[in-house]
């Protein structure tokens, strides 16, 4: 066989060994002169009698030995557990050697086994291997989960996870161990985070977390909070609305365009879970920031995430804009979260409330929005323009496209957030009165 013409077969095994391959994958194996695995695979095995080769989890040193074997290759075979391209070897492999010196022979993944085990579904599941994705760079994934899926590490078992997520105050979830999938010493253990915490597990195991019912999302406990563009998951948030925060990203940008300064008084009307007023009312202390809300679940939750921010010159308000703005002193920059139906209305309120010179800024999701809450603004820059009026008077309008760094097997890939739009304004700023005519003694 030339250096060529080498092509080594990637088989996933499950917990039941050579019986639970199929034929063509059990033949060749047997016939296969060399197997490489690691310990816990090739253990599955013991009725093969070829050359063992255990690889470790240094990838760069399994590439080192795969380069090697191409050079004076036999019957080769590389075993792997469950299936090799679902957080396995086999998509590493091929992304480094070339896929032509690979054919892929999948078995079912444990992940697979283990959801079918719990009989819940995995679709909208969020899964990771903790082995490539250490626990603490998912955490924000795991804390605003439904479903999690986790492939253990040796260096993030079970009991370790369990122990980590309850020091981090993420206690909501029921989870399930699933060991030895496939096997006749097939185990799958369900209980509280604390109970798995003390308990012990064989080495193959999957964990799954399945979030308890009403449970909302609970803030992060940073020893330190950033001044604002912090993530979003240290904000306390309202199932099944934790999607729409306004992102850390598109947060700063706000923040940017309300020209904050110390002392200002601030209106955020939609609060939802009072990110950007909290974030403002860092900004601008000793000033003060109304985070204006109607539903009372997420007024409680701004209550909560001001706590933790330990913001003092915050008020939350209960009620419905504009009927709320009569009792509030004028702002200097106002963030209108979520327009509703009479968007015209509700922009009008608010921009006659705003001081001279003030600024109002809207952040929407949609299309539709971004058309209806435009043409309010500018009717509202048509009315008020003067030749006094700043050039940051027109309508401003920014397209936000964010996409946030991930890593997945040693390269970096990217995930898109949902794209938003900010529509910025100034109020314009008094005119001068005019200085009395001089008389006409003053002119001689």
């Amino acid at each position: 066989m030339s250096p060529s013409e080498a092509k080594v077969y990637i088989i996933g095994v499950g917990g039941d060994g050579l019986a639970g391959l199929t034929a063509r994958a059990r033949d060749i194996l047997t016939a296969a002169e060399v197997v490489f695995g690691s310990e816990d695979a090739l253990s599955l095995v013991p009725e093969v009698h070829a050359e063992r080769i255990a690889l470790g989890s240094d990838l760069q040193a399994v590439v080192a030995s795969l380069t090697n074997f191409f050079r004076r290759p036999r019957r080769g075979v590389i075993l792997a557990t469950g299936d090799p391209l679902f957080y396995g070897v086999a998509r590493y492999l091929c992304d480094r050697l070339g896929k032509e010196h690979f054919e892929v022979l999948p078995h079912v993944s444990s992940m697979q086994l283990a959801f079918a085990r719990i009989k819940e579904s995995w679709e909208e599941a969020y899964l990771t291997n903790l082995a490539t994705h250490p626990l603490e760079n998912v955490l924000d994934r795991v804390r605003t989960a439904e479903t999690v899926g986790l492939f253990p590490s040796e260096h993030e078992g079970p009991p370790t996870v369990a122990r980590q997520l309850l020091a981090r105050g993420i206690d909501y979830f029921r989870a399930y161990v699933c060991e030895n999938l496939g096997g006749p010493d097939e185990r799958v253990t369900q209980g509280e985070l604390a109970d798995i915490a003390a308990m012990e597990f064989a080495p193959l195991n999957v964990m799954i977390l399945k979030r308890k019912p009403d449970r909302p999302d609970r803030p992060a406990t940073p020893d330190s909070f950033l001044r604002f563009g912090n993530p979003d998951d240290v904000f306390a948030q309202s199932r099944p609305k934790s999607g729409l925060i306004t992102q850390a990203e598109v947060r700063c940008l706000a923040l940017a365009q309300m020209g904050l300064k110390l002392g200002d008084v601030v209106w955020d009307v939609g609060a939802g879970s009072g990110s950007v007023a909290i974030e403002a009312a860092r900004l601008c202390e000793p000033g003060r920031v109304f985070a204006i809300e109607q539903d009372a679940a997420d007024y409680h939750l701004i209550l909560a995430n001001a706590e933790t921010f330990g913001v003092r010159n915050l008020e939350a308000v209960h009620g419905t804009a504009p009927g709320v703005f009569a009792g509030l002193p004028a702002p200097d920059a106002i963030f209108v979260g979520g327009t509703g139906h009479e968007v015209a209305r509700l922009l009008e309120a608010a921009f006659s409330c705003l001081r001279p010179a003030g600024r109002l800024v809207v952040n929407v999701a949609t299309i539709e929005s971004l058309g209806t809450t435009y043409e309010a603004l500018k009717q509202l820059t048509s009315a008020s323009s003067d030749t006094t009026a700043p050039s940051g008077s027109r309508v401003q309008v920014l397209l936000v496209n964010i996409a946030r760094g991930t890593e997945q097997l040693e390269t970096l890939r990217f995930e898109a957030v949902n794209p938003t739009f900010l529509l910025s304004m100034a109020k314009p700023a008094q005119r001068a009165p005019a200085p009395p005519p001089a008389r006409l003694e003053e002119l001689l």
